[in-house]
């Protein structure tokens, strides 16, 4: 039995940029109180449940000033005894689909061989430390329950996410009332402007998963993927500052296929946020310093000393330049 729970469809990110440019004010929240006594912490935990032991079947957009509303498919369903299932499908154009089964990830894309990999969770638009585990993220932001409200006439209740040093971008989403599910996901920056939104359509949970997952054979996905290897030498440089909460997950040092030259690279994370450094010798081609934002990125490249420093990640430019500037050699 499909339960479903219908959601405004937006139809031009155009349209919805020229009457929404930044985020509602506080006095737009409904003053209806009955229940801001549950926590952020057990808002989000509710919403974790709700996609990980539950069959659904969920349709969103994601909406950026200047492009096109990009629709999405997304299933998860339980088949008894065997690992969960997740479908990812990206509506528009040839398509991109994730199908998860278990800790394996495969992926399929246009012209492009598909392939496996390890993982508990698909990398979607929605940022998966909301939906899986949010408990690290304290280290770096602050969690507010602002009240109820409503999306496109469902009651929900809003939670804003602000980073603890003002260094990133924060984040307003708002949880369906009745069962936990997210309706809405507003990314801004510091002066309130949407940078993006993610906008539920339509979900329907169900009792049965969706009998789409019993067309998948698992035994025909594209077999587990071998990483490249990497050199293990240790790099000699660091990077002094980083926004609080953020933490190295990885380094490595590659040749660029091209040239052969060498670039070593670090990615730090806080959950929420990667951000990428790249090191690599100053050459004539790279003298010069850039900066620019591509969607909801920032590049940003500098010329320092012998070396050529590159930051790229969804934060702002003051940040990716702090950051830039505190590459240092190791001692």
């Amino acid at each position: 039995m499909l339960r479903f729970f219908p959601v405004v469809l937006f139809l031009s990110a155009a349209a919805f940029f020229a009457v929404a440019q930044t985020s509602p004010p506080s006095s737009e929240i409904s003053p209806t109180t009955s229940s801001t006594s549950q926590t952020a912490e057990e808002l989000l935990e509710q919403l974790h449940n709700l996609v990980t032991e539950n069959n659904f079947e969920a349709r969103f957009v994601v909406l950026q000033a200047g492009q096109d509303a990009v629709p999405y498919l997304w299933r998860h369903g339980r088949m008894g005894d065997s690992p969960d299932m997740e479908q990812l499908n990206l509506q528009n154009g040839p398509g991109k689909e994730f199908i998860r089964v278990g800790e394996h990830v495969s992926v399929f894309e246009p012209d492009a061989p598909p392939y496996t990999v390890v993982g508990n969770s698909i990398n979607g638009p929605i940022p998966w430390a909301l939906l899986q585990n949010q408990d690290f993220l304290h280290d770096a932001y602050e969690f507010i329950v602002v009240g109820r409200s409503r999306i496109s006439g469902q009651p929900a209740k809003q939670i804003r996410i602000v980073s603890l040093d003002n260094t990133r971008y924060s984040y307003q989403l708002w949880l369906d009332e009745k069962t936990g599910m997210l309706l809405k996901l507003n990314m801004l920056d510091h002066k309130g402007v949407i940078l993006e939104q993610i906008q539920m359509l339509l979900f329907a949970i169900s009792e049965e998963p969706h009998p789409y997952f019993s067309t998948v054979n698992k035994d025909r996905l594209p077999r587990l993927t071998a990483m490249p290897p990497t050199m293990p030498d240790k790099h000699n440089w660091l990077v002094s500052y980083l926004p609080e909460g953020m933490k190295e997950i990885k380094q490595d040092t590659r040749r660029l296929a091209a040239t052969g030259q060498r670039v070593e690279y670090r990615l730090f994370s806080d959950g929420l946020v990667d951000v990428s450094v790249y090191v690599e010798p100053r050459s004539e081609s790279l003298n010069t310093d850039v900066a620019f934002r591509h969607g909801l990125s920032t590049f940003l490249s500098r010329s320092m000393g012998n070396s050529q420093v590159t930051v790229i990640g969804e934060i702002p430019p003051e940040t990716a330049n702090a950051i830039a500037s505190s590459v240092k050699t190791a001692p």
